[in-house]
């Protein structure tokens, strides 16, 4: 009977020791893919940041859509309201 039970025993370590390291080794690889995604997110905003840049919407506004800033002219300034009740 005490031979069954160490014969369980072991058994149940080496199962739980089996576990363990494949669930190690799925956690360095999740922590891999995390690095990885870490490394496309710092791309993906460095991208975002270049196609935002000021110069280069008004170079695609200018080029492709044909716009241009408006004569002095046609420009009026419109105050908010809070600057307006206080004349």
């Amino acid at each position: 009977m005490l031979l069954a039970l160490l014969t369980a025993c072991a058994l149940g370590l080496v199962t739980s020791q089996h576990q363990a390291r494949k669930l190690f080794a799925e956690l360095e690889r999740e922590q891999e893919r995390t690095m990885q995604l870490d490394v496309e997110w710092g791309q993906l905003q460095l991208e975002q940041s270049t196609w935002a840049m000021h110069a280069r919407v008004e170079r695609v506004a200018r080029d492709r859509l044909h716009m241009g800033a408006p004569d002095a002219k046609r420009t009026q300034v419109v105050l908010p309201a809070t600057a307006q009740a206080g004349r």
